[in-house]
């Protein structure tokens, strides 16, 4: 990965970038936290947040390790969160905790950067 290259990360269920820009996607809590762990040690430049995953599964899981992370004194390296989620009082509690433990975080509700796409999903 080239140096000036924005690392991104999405963690949403349905929805994807509608400008096609480069980031790596999670489609469930589980996968979020899995990817999420690959930059522990690393800068993540923007971090997307759904909060609603499709059938019980929310973006808490995420969250959580977070929290937990920041808790210890070892906060994760993200220059800002975006919370896109359509679900208002989720995406408030969502950057009132984040914020809590000191982390840039945006609400993004609405943003036209994050849609359903339609057709087949293109590779890469």
């Amino acid at each position: 990965m080239a140096a000036s290259e924005t690392r991104v990360v999405l963690v949403d269920d349905l929805r994807s970038f509608v400008d096609g820009r480069s980031a790596e996607v999670a489609r469930t809590s589980a996968a979020g936290v899995r990817l999420l762990h690959r930059y522990r040690n690393g800068r993540l430049d923007e971090l997307w947040l759904d909060h609603d995953l499709g059938e019980d599964d929310t973006i808490w899981p995420l969250v959580e390790v977070l929290e937990r992370a920041a808790f210890e004194g070892h906060p994760y390296d993200i220059g800002v969160i975006k919370v896109h989620s359509a679900n208002p009082g989720g995406a408030a509690k969502i950057a009132q905790v984040l914020r809590h433990w000191g982390y840039r975080v945006q609400v993004a509700s609405g943003s036209s950067d994050v849609s359903y796409l339609e057709g087949p999903a293109s590779a890469g």
